[in-house]
């Protein structure tokens, strides 16, 4: 069976993603979770993750003999092995469209990630609040996923990004729990589309294992001294 090396379920924005996909799409793996301790060369977690993978890093699938890490291969192997499940859009044109976003997302959206860092377990308005007065870069980068959502919402039907469930959305589900966390204002079609991504099964499962963590890991919360 595939294994899936993931970090804490509360703050680990890329274990989700491939973790969400296999499970929404009913593609069996093994959950294997690397608690966060620290990031240091001589940390448990990075002792642990270096006996699999080279970069040191969540997420990782290992497939028998084959380790793929990084969210996006991870992504990209699963398509090929399992092209019946259609995790990314059928037309080329569609496909490629969804790859582009999802490569923006990987490399992009620098100051959402690093002032509104992924906490499941967190509600935060007054810091989103402040975040969003002080931050025009956290501003331009929700700016650019309301164009992008609300384009492909238009031209695929309002439901999900490519019309059904594939790569994109999980990619872009760490992000609707941080919008919803730090309750970032965005338009009426957009806040809908962010309580799509959080009905789906596979992230209520996800969001229901990270509320029963109960692991206040301080180095991956800048805005509470405490749960």
């Amino acid at each position: 069976m595939l294994a899936l090396y993931i970090g804490n379920k509360n703050y680990s924005s890329w274990s989700m993603r491939p973790w969400v996909l296999m499970r929404q799409a009913g593609i069996a793996f093994e959950e294997v979770k690397v608690r966060f301790d620290s990031f240091s060369l001589h940390s448990e977690f990075k002792q642990r993750l270096h006996a699999v993978s080279p970069a040191g890093k969540v997420p990782v699938l290992v497939d028998g003999d084959l380790a793929i890490w990084d969210s996006l291969a991870i992504a990209e192997y699963l398509a090929e092995q399992y092209p019946d499940k259609h995790l990314w859009p059928l037309l080329a044109p569609d496909r490629a469209h969804a790859r582009s976003i999802c490569a923006e997302m990987h490399g992009g959206f620098p100051e959402l990630r690093a002032h509104c860092p992924l906490n499941v377990e967190a509600h935060l308005p007054a810091a989103g609040a402040q975040i969003w007065n002080e931050q025009p870069g956290v501003r331009d980068d929700v700016q650019r996923l309301v164009e992008m959502w609300s384009a492909l919402l238009a031209t695929h039907g309002g439901t999900l990004l490519f019309g059904h469930f594939t790569i994109a959305d999980a990619y872009f589900a760490p992000v609707c729990l941080r919008l919803a966390t730090y309750a970032l204002p965005v338009p009426p079609q957009i806040e809908a589309y962010v309580k799509r991504i959080q009905a789906l099964p596979s992230v209520q499962d996800w969001v229901q294992d990270a509320l029963a963590e109960q692991d206040f890991i301080d180095f991956e919360e800048p805005y509470r001294e405490r749960r």
